[in-house]
């Protein structure tokens, strides 16, 4: 986090309007610090190597280069910041494939500006999986295609139910609670999840979980 535990944004949108209306947005809120801004993926290695910010919000859809790209080349680098993914569309292919490339959610630019600050913290601290219902919708629109990709990492039976509630939205908190679990038990449960399936984050693994089959995305069940 930056200076006084404020989330550090970096704005990424080849449309002067959106970030002009996303700092306005977000500096308003006296938890988040707008550190700059970009007009194309091409320009965001250099940004947050100076920057240093927590999150980056990042247009899917650039002339140059997209969201995608730039997500991918991002999450490569050692301690990258968390990515949350705007578009115009919710059932856009080009969001799915952001969040299988890291991305930690995405908001639509028609997103209420309370719920952009929401989001904005959500992403940034990471124990809760943004806006579930959206992210269900998403991958149920488009056809499972990660095969035995759940089937083959070895989850416990306690794993895959942390993993069936992390898909519902829970926090840890929330999943302590349901099992009747310690919270850093529960944080240990998610991390083997996250390891076993391959995953940067819980968006991940559950988007894994739905498009396997593992859970299915129009009937999430606790």
């Amino acid at each position: 986090m930056t200076s006084d535990a404020t989330v550090g944004v970096l704005l990424v949108d080849d449309e002067e309007l959106i970030r002009t209306g996303l700092r306005a947005v977000l500096e308003a809120d006296p938890g988040i610090t707008v550190l700059g801004e970009a007009a194309d993926g091409a320009e965001v290695p250099g940004l947050v190597a100076r920057l240093r910010p927590d999150v980056v919000l990042m247009d899917v859809r650039m002339p140059a280069v997209d969201g995608i790209t730039a997500t991918r080349a991002l999450l490569r680098r050692p301690h990258p910041p968390r990515v949350l993914v705007l578009t115009t569309f919710g059932h856009d292919r080009h969001v799915l494939d952001a969040l299988r490339a890291g991305a930690g959610g995405f908001l639509l630019k028609r997103t209420p500006p309370r719920d952009v600050v929401r989001a904005v913290h959500t992403v940034a601290v990471g124990e809760s999986l943004l806006f579930p219902a959206a992210v269900r919708e998403l991958v149920a629109g488009f056809a499972a295609d990660d095969g035995d990709r759940l089937a083959s990492a070895g989850l416990t039976a306690r794993e895959g139910e942390v993993l069936r509630l992390v898909a519902c939205g829970l926090s840890n908190a929330e999943i302590a609670e349901e099992l009747m679990l310690g919270v850093e038990t529960v944080k240990t449960h998610v991390a083997a999840v996250l390891a076993k399936t391959g995953s940067r984050d819980r968006t991940q693994a559950v988007v894994a979980a739905y498009s396997s089959g593992f859970v299915d995305p129009r009937f999430p069940v606790r």
